[in-house]
């Protein structure tokens, strides 16, 4: 069992620099076309998520599940190909490997503090991880950045990723009420001119890591105390530790061991494709990696508020609980019942010859299959609902009362998601 979460396992983070990552996180001036922002697809109103399977970035109109795919020139080019993870307690001390596929972690390799799809070019003086992790998704071409010619931000990143960052940093600063906030909160900022990209990101940072902290659920109680959770609910937790061997992998404090399995998970997408791997599949932590044994596996997940955060799995395959659990328990069962209705995408007819195309490949869902590092469990129905039941009593009482929550107006001016 773990020990208790306290504050002091988190980095901290200062009031004002977070009041500004409050603005930055939900301010469109941060992407390439001004048309999206961090909170468009981690927002307050979803858990953090956004609840879709396969992310709209930049394009899309709207938010949450029911954000759609635009429409004429501004459409989207192409599907997120991951789901959206949520940021609950990514500011704890122990965490050194974000992403999907683990592609940046605190490393020493190019003297920044990370290993990172920057590599060099990652500025120093990042305060912690999660402003470092704040930083990609402004770059990210299908994400925020947008395509190349259609904005200076996209253009840049086309020759090298560290010539967007100047870009981003000058429309913050020339901006009267953030050159304000940011020249009281960073001591080394003394005028507008000094603001660059690591004060955005340590700002936005600062924000994360306060915002989505979680340590009052029913489960924190039972640790503090250990008075008994309700029935189920206990069922379930003796489960977990237990027959089903969950805490195998989601372990410790924040439930997970910050490694990488392979889960023979449906596979649907445009997949993460590589220069040299232009096909529509996701090798997982192989893309980074490149070691062979590391295909089809991805990181594990962390469960606190889990149950606030679907659809599940790296690309959002499932959309309960229960069907997670369920596939977990019997992996190749599961995928062989599963159907095309329980992705959750919306619609995008000139993305649909992708949408499903990878399926059609005999040889690669042969190799998919064969990539599985969890042994199956025989689980009745009633013990699934119990284990899900444990999994809402990871849930936190503040859960959906953020402290700081969503701003109605921030200094750009721009619509607010």
């Amino acid at each position: 069992m773990p020990k208790p979460l306290t504050l002091e396992q988190f980095h901290p983070s200062d009031p004002q620099k977070a009041r500004i990552g409050q603005l930055l996180f939900y301010d469109k001036i941060l992407s390439g076309n001004k048309n999206i922002s961090c909170g468009t697809c981690h927002h307050h109103d979803h858990g953090g998520g956004d609840g879709l399977s396969l992310g709209i970035g930049e394009g899309g109109i709207g938010v949450g599940p029911k954000r759609s795919a635009g429409t004429g020139e501004d459409r989207i080019r192409k599907r997120i190909p991951r789901n959206a993870p949520a940021f609950w307690n990514i500011g704890h001390k122990s965490i050194h490997t974000i992403f999907h596929d683990g592609r940046l972690s605190v490393s020493d390799i190019y003297g920044n503090g990370f290993n990172s799809p920057a590599e060099e070019w990652l500025p120093q003086g990042l305060d912690n991880i999660t402003a470092a992790q704040a930083l990609f998704p402004l770059t990210a071409q299908f994400e925020m950045a947008g395509n190349p010619k259609e904005n200076q931000v996209a253009g840049a990143v086309h020759d090298r990723i560290d010539a967007a960052w100047p870009i981003i940093a000058k429309r913050v600063r020339v901006i009267p009420e953030y050159a304000r906030l940011f020249e009281a909160a960073f001591d080394e900022v003394q005028t507008s001119k000094d603001i660059n990209i690591v004060h955005i990101g340590n700002a936005l940072g600062a924000f994360i890591n306060a915002e989505w902290q979680s340590m009052d659920s029913p489960f924190d109680t039972y640790l503090a105390s250990q008075t008994q959770l309700p029935q189920a609910a206990q069922r379930g937790m003796e489960l977990f530790y237990g027959k089903a061997n969950c805490a195998a992998c989601h372990s410790g404090p924040l439930f997970t061991d910050q490694n990488f399995y392979a889960l023979a998970l449906p596979a649907f997408g445009p997949g993460r494709t590589r220069r040299f791997d232009p096909m529509a599949r996701d090798v997982g932590r192989m893309g980074e990696s490149d070691a062979l044994e590391d295909a089809y596996r991805f990181r594990t997940p962390p469960l606190r508020n889990v149950a606030l955060t679907a659809p599940y799995g790296h690309n959002g395959a499932f959309p309960t609980l229960k069907s997670m659990i369920e596939h977990h328990a019997d992996p190749i069962a599961s995928k062989a019942k599963w159907t095309r209705d329980m992705a959750d995408l919306p619609s995008a007819p000139w993305l649909s010859a992708i949408d499903y195309v990878i399926q059609s490949d005999t040889r690669e869902m042969a190799r998919q299959n064969a990539a599985l590092d969890i042994k199956p469990v025989a689980l009745t129905n009633s013990e699934v609902a119990d284990l899900e039941t444990f999994l809402h009593s990871l849930t936190g009482k503040s859960g959906n009362a953020r402290p700081m929550g969503r701003p109605s107006t921030v200094p750009s001016g721009l619509p607010v998601d």
